[in-house]
């Protein structure tokens, strides 16, 4: 479940705020003038996001390498070249 609040509200009852994302796992929204700014999640959360995106990262690099491997690289020189740098 997801909570939203302003930022004001955060900002005046923050140690609250902190404990219910704390106690009950739920993520609370921060919202400015009726638009979602930020988020305060767990560091549960959290470490799922950024292991999420490492894997995302990693497949991408694991993509590049097959693309390179599959049609061949270019040196800068060349892509210099292609692109009209001098």
């Amino acid at each position: 479940m997801t909570t939203s609040m302003t930022t004001l509200d955060a900002k005046e009852k923050f140690t609250e705020v902190v404990n219910h994302v704390i106690q009950n796992k739920e993520r609370v929204i921060l919202t400015r003038r009726g638009q979602a700014v930020a988020a305060i999640v767990s560091l549960e959360d959290l470490a799922f996001l950024e292991a999420t995106q490492d894997k995302h990262d990693l497949q991408e690099a694991i993509d590049a390498l097959q693309e390179a491997k599959n049609d061949g690289t270019i040196t800068l020189e060349q892509l210099k070249h292609e692109i009209g740098g001098h």
